[in-house]
């Protein structure tokens, strides 16, 4: 649209939108038809001018406030212009680059408040001003354009880690412990001598690498980090890198470029990152600039005025509203064009609408139609109509958009809520085969009074991630008399169930080597003795990360086992048993044939197969790709207790 100056007559400020009985915008049906701006937001930088813009429905006036230095009181306040209803801008004609600003605002009962840019995407320490940044200057040597596009989603291998649990432990070799550069470390060794960090990774051959949250968020106090952790589920300002994870918090370009080198480190590893967001609510309302430009705009409100709170932390952000779904657009599409991000999994993307996800697909259509989408597709409690959510049930009216498959981690392992009480087919529950084995199918047969699913890249295919117990804490839970042989056998049952499973196998960091919490359930803001890998844990646990490493590799190696829609999973996947503990199903197409048979009793079963020559690619918790065993003309095999066999042949 074009921009002009507006006058405000005395009328117009009588129709102003903001009540000051309730210091709350009154936002009706019609409010984005007159308030609502296309324009770009934050600020467009040029060496001789910077242009300023700010959208800011609730104000009678706005100032923006140039401080002299980055961290010093001085500053000079400008009046802005209104040049659309809500929308004021300013233009300096200086460079401006690595200039820290605010925003004033008057409301028109009289109050003012100072906020930091919602578009800002450069901060002082602990996000308390915004700063203009030349972007150009924050690239490392060498960036380069995206990675080419990724195969096919179902191809992915997804790896979940915290930036800083990471490497924070000594046993990792890091220099940079705990932050964006330690994560590209090269030649890090743990003090066994074995490689650790970027390199294992490499080793292990994940194709994505998922990170927790890495914005801004709030409470860590980013120059003395160690004084308090926290997994970063706290926004504070959106488009902005945590700053704890620079090795300079208060320079803002360090955090910038660090991430960078980091996204870079692992692009040039051949490894993709996928980006942990969490739109769905702020840390904390009142003093976030959401609420602070328009205030009850962009958190759902009861009728009562109170904060809707689906998400279970005291407010739920409105993304049916023209502005919020702007700005989850906006925010998506800078990371993922300024950074080269290669993914993103939404937090509680239940809160969402169905909309704003699907334009989220299809703006990354645009950059890159291989981006991942994947989400939490909880049916949350939320004030927006149970249609119209981004949940699971609603799947088929989100193409493209991946849901974590809760219904299959618990049919495995058991429900994680109440303690972690519950079990599941690994620990002895009954009557749960058919249904992970329905699950195992991705899409195919899909009851959809349950989820939606209508394609194997719509399901995440998990046993444990960050939240609760971790998959060895549970187990010690639910089996406290299992010997560390059993334990051991149960949790590799496990990964296999999801990791051969039709759709995207997702591994937490740690999982292949039995990561312990110490038994802790939800461990966001426990120590980082807690949270830290356990590098040595690693190399006590070598045989279980060659199975997993091994396992990725066979997945990687055939099609079969990554089909990219249901009916080539109708055509070549076929469930012959799902009962008493036993799952079999086989895999075959033109050239190859493959059993798959997932033994859940403690002691060995026997299973029917056709007479031929087969190899033992998995059998007895060993996976052998090279050289394997041979099995010759039989009609029968014998699969040791908790443990997957794996037969193939050519035809």
């Amino acid at each position: 649209m074009e921009m002009k100056n507006i006058v405000f007559t005395d009328q117009m400020m009588k129709n102003h939108p903001y009540d000051e009985k309730t210091g709350l915008l009154n936002v009706t049906p019609e409010f984005d038809l007159t308030y609502a701006t296309d324009e770009k937001l934050g600020f467009i930088f040029s060496p001789d001018m910077t242009i300023f813009r700010v959208w800011a429905p609730a104000a009678s006036k706005i100032e923006l406030i140039l401080f002299h230095t980055l961290y010093g009181d001085g500053a000079e306040h400008i009046a802005m212009n209104q040049v659309a209803p809500g929308t004021y801008e300013i233009d300096i004609n200086r460079n401006l680059d690595n200039v820290a600003y605010n925003f004033g605002v008057y409301y028109p009962d009289g109050k003012y408040t100072e906020t930091v840019d919602p578009y800002a995407i450069a901060t002082t320490s602990n996000g308390e001003r915004s700063v203009v940044v030349d972007l150009l200057t924050t690239n490392p040597e060498n960036w380069s354009e995206r990675m080419p596009p990724f195969t096919a989603t179902t191809d992915a291998v997804i790896y979940e880690a915290s930036v800083r649990d990471f490497t924070m432990s000594e046993s990792s070799g890091a220099k940079n412990r705990g932050k964006f550069l330690g994560v590209v470390e090269k030649g890090t060794k743990s003090p066994n001598g074995l490689p650790t960090g970027l390199d294992y990774l490499k080793e292990l051959g994940i194709t994505h690498l998922q990170l927790m949250p890495m914005y801004d968020f709030q409470t860590v106090n980013e120059e003395n980090p160690e004084e308090k952790y926290n997994w970063g589920y706290d926004p504070q300002n959106y488009n902005v890198p945590e700053g704890s994870y620079a090795t300079d918090p208060r320079d803002p370009k360090t955090r910038i470029r660090e991430m960078k080198q980091m996204v870079q480190g692992l692009h040039d590893a051949g490894i993709r990152v996928i980006m942990d967001v969490v739109y769905n609510h702020v840390y904390d309302p009142d003093t976030h600039p959401f609420e602070r430009v328009a205030p009850g705009y962009y958190f759902r409100r009861n009728e009562d005025g109170s904060m809707s709170n689906g998400t279970g932390v005291g407010n739920d952000t409105a993304s049916e509203h023209a502005m919020m779904k702007k700005y989850i657009l906006d925010s998506v599409k800078y990371w993922a064009q300024e950074y080269h991000i290669d993914g993103f999994r939404f937090d509680l993307m239940g809160i969402h609408d169905v909309d704003t996800m699907n334009a989220v697909r299809d703006m990354l259509d645009e950059i890159d139609p291989s981006i991942i989408v994947l989400g939490e597709g909880w049916n949350l409690n939320t004030n927006l109509p149970e249609n119209k959510r981004a949940s699971s049930i609603n799947a088929r009216q989100m193409p493209g958009i991946a849901h974590f498959n809760d219904a299959m981690r618990t049919a495995i392992k058991g429900a994680d809520m109440g303690g972690g009480y519950d079990t599941g087919f690994i620990s002895g529950k009954p009557f749960m085969e058919q249904w992970i084995a329905i699950n195992q199918q991705g899409g195919l047969y899909y009851p959809q009074d349950i989820a939606g699913y209508q394609q194997p890249d719509q399901i995440v295919q998990y046993v444990e991630a960050h939240d609760n117990h971790t998959l060895f804490d549970k187990l010690a839970i639910n089996m406290p008399h299992d010997d560390e042989r059993t334990r051991t056998r149960r949790h590799l049952l496990a990964s296999t169930l999801a990791m051969l499973a039709q759709g995207i196998p997702f591994i937490h960091s740690g999982q292949e080597f039995l990561r312990t919490k110490q038994g802790e359930e939800n461990t966001y803001n426990l120590p980082d003795e807690i949270n830290m890998i356990d590098w040595e844990r690693r190399d006590a646990k070598q045989k279980e990360v060659t199975y997993m490493k091994e396992l990725i590799r066979l997945r990687k190696s055939e099609p079969l086992f990554r089909m990219q829609d249901t009916l080539d999973i109708a055509k070549h996947m076929e469930v012959l048993q799902a009962d008493y503990y036993q799952i079999v199903w086989q895999l075959e197409n033109e050239t190859d044939f493959y059993y798959i048979i997932f033994n859940g009793n403690g002691d060995p079963r026997y299973f029917s197969i056709e007479e031929g020559n087969f190899e033992l690619l998995v059998h007895d918790c060993t996976v052998t790709l090279d050289n394997p065993r041979m099995w010759f003309d039989t009609d029968e095999i014998k699969v040791e207790g908790f443990s997957t066999t794996v037969l193939h042949k050519k035809k």
